[in-house]
């Protein structure tokens, strides 16, 4: 190491409210310029901790590792001061975790971190302070301009850091930096206090300055030319080189000389890829070896008589050489902790899935009850699990009911000590979409002007804005327009920076010691949960063991579904004990009635299918595999479909027919390729789990020894090399898109269960699924939809029957669940139901409110309850319920109130509801708004369908409902026109790049919904949401969401259809009377200007014979929703029908 300038104080990317400074680059620059040593001192965080040390240390550069922390104010409690820890040993980093962890667990009642001055008194062995220049509590002194204060400072550093403090010094150009630094310099001076330089550095060259502002911006929600905002950053803060800050700090060179003494101080060593099993508690001194070993030879017993396993030889075999693998890597405490924590589950009624990933070909596991999958039945390879001969870290992704996985993880803290225990943390990072629409806000671009950027920017996973403008219409506009180009510009330096910290999906991690000696804890402001400051990758690095637990809705929705048959049945319904060949439940599967059905619900799935026709279970571990980009582009699921439909099956060779015999000759699985390579060129199933790693990296040099192996392999089994060789390249092809055999038969078997549930028990089943998604209105509509496909009758919501959740009745129909009425919270349905279990049924309004109370049931609630029918039973209209409810409620608060004081109900509240006559003669809402009002509260229409009193007048309009011509979409028969009708349940604008208004319009009938997209124009005034409308235009497939859609050519109100396209109106009266009266009514029509096109005809009576009187020519009316309104409130028409010709 050089006698250089060493950057000490530096925010990389991982400081989150600022920095550009992306990790790799940073190292990048510094190998670029030669730097010996480099610091990061993030704020607040360690986040980069792992991921900085091995790439310093990989590049040949010293890692300083630090953190510019938060601390107390003196003067203002609101205020907090900056100073910048760093590590100068183990014994540092200890103390350094300690306290950051600390500070999160007790963050303060506004949830800001900052560490007490007692803190950093305890913990300073093996830390360096360096002040904070301008931001530190020294700063603060010396603008206070107290002396007392200032020396009070001093002396704490000196008495709790020793020759540990150095007072920093920056010249960047800031406010207050001039008078800061005359004042240290003589403090120094005065009280022997050695100076360090820095530049508190957050981006890496000048240049770069408007872009972190712009980062800034983003995070503090602010606007980049907002007069209002003060900058806290100026230009000169990039990453100057170490002859720039000599020449900066010139007249003070020790200051310089200190950062390089301070690095020469700072050697904290990281131990990685050292592995910290966490220990399994045992009694008594047992080993953990010996307990593992009897614990799987027992277990093994147990299973093979449980299973009535005649043939045993496979199982002893298979479990000697899974133990022989688990006990020589060190791994049995791992596969004790899973098993313990699974039973745990188990006993404890909280549904634990089959299995995930490679684990499930793990015997061991199988017979520990971590999964419930066979792997010597289903042929399942332990090496694609735990390789012997690739030292890896056993990863077992476990499956729980995701609204109990909580108590799982809950159960592992306590038992191995929640210090050791935490949740792992993840990066949200600035994704492209976002980033375009943050960048637009930031630079204040109009939102129609940034939303259109962003929408042509494919909604797809991992997308980024370059290979977004490979897309020809925003690169098009991206080279056109300078405001786009900025706004893509600017974007794609911030694009893929983290923005904000999550917890992980599932991931766990359980420590042998405390966690603070490996990572710091971290917590959300808005989540209690503590994490690890490292990420999943970073957590391993350091030799710290992860555990996945998962929350999966099908568990819940499978236990929930049980629950119900078991209430309904005297005998117990055990999943585990159904049989895996049912034929009805085969029939329903290849009738692609699989909605509800796990991992089978897709059109596209839905489409494989009805072409392979599945009839045993094996082709739903094929169809779970094959559903994937690669096989379906390869042409893999065509040839699989076809060769299990009766096309010639050929094998690439006569030795290896049982391996793909299952398959039909395809090379579907990854265990395949393992198979392939140790039957044909003598590989060891270790061996050949490294050939499929290899073939999945494509890495030339790798793959060309493997070539070689396997085709001397090959030769020595009397194979030519030709064929040898084509044999490989084919392996080598399909290892690319084979799947993990062990993952496809754990998750065909939740979909054959879902199923068999779905087939056997449709009520229980579809009850449970509307209960698992009730919050997402769009599910609640499509299983209630279903509910009508499966003849299921679903019942409406009733205070005096309906639960939280859907439930089942006696008479197997599907009781509506109130948790599924928005403005009804859980809290308040919780209240009602113990009251109606308590005291029985509610006979009235005025008993419900009495007995509940208005303090949680208010005005909003009661307006969902009336509004979605839960209150019908009251045997009281709507409209009327929805008129008295202000005074019920008036009521209910005076007898709560005569309570309170002790009068016992003296108006006789109790004993008879007050008069409301007046109430109970109010009109029942009209059909329109009744239903509307349903579908505000419930999401959709509940007791009908707006267009239902129409159907037969549009019959003559439209040919078909909006399902019958989704069935009958054919997408090779392109440009054929149809005409749809329903009611508009959305319309949103959208402006297009090419500044073209466009209508996302949601259609929808009794019998489906679809998407509609419209030129603007199309659109007049009068039409809007809750219309029915009559559209013409043409169906196409959106292949990137794969569903139906319908491009606009002409919208008409249903009164605009009945102008263009009906001829006639039919009125029926009484007698000759009223069609006297009825003519008369008319003639004012056509004493008005009146332009119809409608023959006006009149039925009516006289002898029991039926007579009709057709007007003129000259007495043609068009047919207005007010014409037609007026005409069938006249008392003397009994019936009015509109005529049209053949449609």
């Amino acid at each position: 190491m050089t006698n250089n300038f060493i950057h000490l104080h530096l925010h990389s990317e991982y400081s989150i409210s600022d920095s550009l400074i992306r990790v790799n680059d940073l190292i990048d620059h510094a190998v670029t310029n030669k730097y010996p040593s480099i610091a990061i001192t993030d704020f607040n965080n360690i986040f980069s901790l792992v991921k900085f040390y091995k790439l310093s240390i990989k590049n040949g550069i010293k890692p300083i590792i630090g953190i510019e922390v938060s601390i107390q104010s003196d003067l203002n409690d609101k205020v907090f001061n900056k100073v910048v820890l760093l590590c100068k040993n183990r014994d540092g980093f200890i103390n350094l975790s300690n306290i950051i962890t600390n500070s999160y667990v007790n963050l303060d009642v506004n949830n800001n971190f900052y560490i007490t001055m007692e803190q950093l008194a305890e913990r300073s062995d093996g830390l360096i302070v360096l002040s904070g220049g301008i931001h530190g509590d020294l700063a603060e002194a010396i603008r206070s301009n107290k002396k007392e204060l200032i020396e009070k400072k001093i002396n704490y550093w000196k008495k709790n850091f020793s020759n540990n403090y150095y007072i920093e010094i920056t010249r960047t150009g800031k406010d207050f930096e001039d008078e800061y630094n005359s004042h240290v310099i003589e403090l120094a001076e005065k009280y022997s206090l050695p100076l360090v330089a820095s530049n508190d550095a957050r981006f890496l060259e000048k240049k770069d300055f408007q872009a972190h502002e712009v980062r800034v911006c983003i995070n503090d929600g602010t606007y980049l030319k907002d007069e209002k905002r003060k900058s806290n950053y100026n230009k000169n803060q990039y990453l100057k080189s170490s002859e720039e800050m000599k020449e900066l700090f010139y007249d003070i060179p020790s200051a310089i000389e200190n950062s390089y003494e301070i690095a020469k101080r700072c050697n904290l060593q990281l131990s990685l890829g050292e592995i910290a099993m966490p220990i399994f508690p045992l009694d008594n001194g047992q080993k953990e070896n010996e307990y593992f070993n009897s614990l799987v030879m027992q277990s093994l017993k147990y299973k093979l008589s449980e299973k009535n396993i005649v043939n045993q030889e496979p199982y002893t075999n298979r479990i000697k050489l899974e133990m022989d693998v688990i006990l020589k890597m060190g791994y049995a405490g791992y596969f004790l902790i899973v098993s313990d924590f699974v039973m745990w589950a188990k006993k404890n009624n909280i549904p634990v899935g089959p299995g995930r990933g490679s684990g499930a070909g793990s015997l061991v596991a199988y017979v520990l009850n971590i999964t419930n999958i066979d792997p010597i039945k289903y042929d399942l390879l332990f090496e694609r699990f735990l390789n012997p001969e690739r030292v890896s870290l056993p990863d077992f992704d476990i499956d729980f009911c995701m609204d109990k996985r909580d108590s799982v993880i809950d159960y592992v803290s306590k038992k191995y000590g929640r210090d050791k225990v935490s949740q792992i943390i993840t990066y949200g990072t600035m994704a492209a979409k976002a980033v375009v629409r943050d960048v637009g806000r930031v630079l204040q671009y109009p939102y129609p002007f940034v939303d259109q950027i962003a929408k042509l920017i494919p909604f797809e996973i991992g997308i980024t804005l370059k290979n977004a403008l490979e897309d020809q219409e925003l690169k098009k506009l991206y080279e056109s327009d300078d405001d786009v180009k900025e706004i893509i510009d600017m974007a794609m330096i911030l694009e893929g920076l983290p923005r904000n910290a999550g917890t992980h999906a599932g991931g766990i991690v359980i420590s042998p010691k405390k966690l603070i000696n490996y990572t710091p804890l971290y917590k959300d402001a808005h989540d209690s949960s503590l994490l690890t400051q490292l990420d999943k990758d970073d957590v391993e690095e350091i030799g710290l063991i992860k555990f996945d637990f998962l929350g999966l809705r099908t568990l819940t929705v499978i236990e929930n579904t049980i629950k119900i048959i078991n209430q309904k049945n005297s005998e117990e319904f055990i999943l585990d004990n159904i049989p895996l060949n049912d034929s009805d439940t085969f029939d329903l599967l290849r009738k692609q009635k699989t909605n509800g059905v796990f991992q089978l619900e897709s059109r596209g799935l839905k489409d494989i299918i009805k072409r392979l026709k599945p009839d045993k279970f094996d082709d739903l571990v094929a169809l779970v595999a094959l559903y994937r980009p690669g096989p379906l582009q390869s042409g893999m699921v065509d040839d699989f479909i076809d060769r299990k439909n009766g096309a010639n099956v050929e094998y690439l060779h006569p030795l290896i027919m049982d391996v793909l015999k299952p398959t039909y000759g395809v090379i579907l699985y990854q265990e395949q390729v393992m198979k392939i390579a140790q039957v044909l060129a003598g590989y060891s199933l270790g061996s050949a789990d490294i050939l499929r790693r290899a073939m999945g990296k494509k890495k030339y040099e790798e793959m060309q020894q493997q070539r070689e192996i396997f085709v001397n392999g090959a030769l020595k089994n009397n194979i030519e090399k030709k064929q040898a060789e084509y044999i490989f390249d084919l392996m080598e092809k399909f290892a690319g898109y084979g799947f993990n055999k062990s993952h496809s038969v754990a998750y065909a078997l939740l979909a054959y269960q879902t199923a068999f549930l779905k087939t056997h028990y449709k009520e229980p089943f579809i009850a449970a699924v509307l209960s698992s998604d009730m919050d997402n209105t769009d599910k609640v509509v499509k299983f209630v939809k279903e509910c009508e496909y499966m003849n299921i009758n679903l019942k409406a919501p009733n205070i005096n029957e309906s639960n939280y959740t859907f439930d089942v009745t006696n008479d197997n129909e599907i009781s509506y669940g109130l948790g599924a009425i928005k403005g009804v919270g859980s809290s308040i349905i919780e209240i009602i139901i113990n009251e109606r279990n308590k005291n029985g049924s509610y006979n009235s309004l005025d008993d419900f409110l009495k007995r509940c109370g208005t303090t949680k049931i208010n005005k909003r609630v009661i307006e969902a309850l009336i509004k979605s029918g839960s209150l019908d039973v009251f045997q009281e209209t709507r409209s009327s319920l929805y008129s008295m409810y202000p005074k019920s409620m008036k009521l209910a608060e005076q007898n709560t109130k005569n309570i309170q004081q002790g009068q016992i109900d003296i108006f006789g509240f109790s004993e008879k509801t007050v008069n409301k006559k007046n109430d109970k003669n109010i009109e029942e809402w009209s059909n329109l708004k009744k239903l509307t009002y349903e579908r505000d509260v419930l999401g959709f229409y509940l007791s009908g369908h707006p267009i239902t009193e129409f159907k037969k007048e549009l019959r003559n309009i439209v040919n078909n409902d909006l399902l019958t011509i989704k069935n009958k979409f054919n997408k090779n028969k392109k440009g054929s026109l149809y005409k749809i009708a329903g009611v508009i349940n959305s319309i949103r604008i959208r402006t297009t790049s090419t500044k073209e208004k466009l209508a996302q319009i949601n259609l929808g009938d009794d019998t489906d919904n679809i998407d509609v997209i419209a030129n603007n124009n199309l659109l007049n005034e009068t039409i809007s949401r809750d219309d029915i409308v009559i559209i013409e235009g043409m169906l196409r497939m959106d292949e990137y969401t794969n569903r139906l859609s319908f491009r606009a050519k002409s919208i008409n109100s249903i009164e605009n259809a009945r102008i263009l396209f009906s001829t006639g109106i039919k009125i029926k009266v009484t007698d000759e009377k009223d069609s006297s009266i009825l003519v008369k009514k008319l003639e004012s029509f056509f004493n008005s200007k009146n332009d119809g096109n409608c023959l006006v005809r009149i039925d009516y009576t006289v002898d029991n014979i039926t007579k009709s009187l057709v007007l003129g020519e000259n007495y043609k009316i068009s047919p207005t929703n007010d014409i037609i309104t007026e005409l069938r409130d006249l008392d003397c028409v009994e019936n009015l029908e509109l005529l049209y010709s053949s449609v």
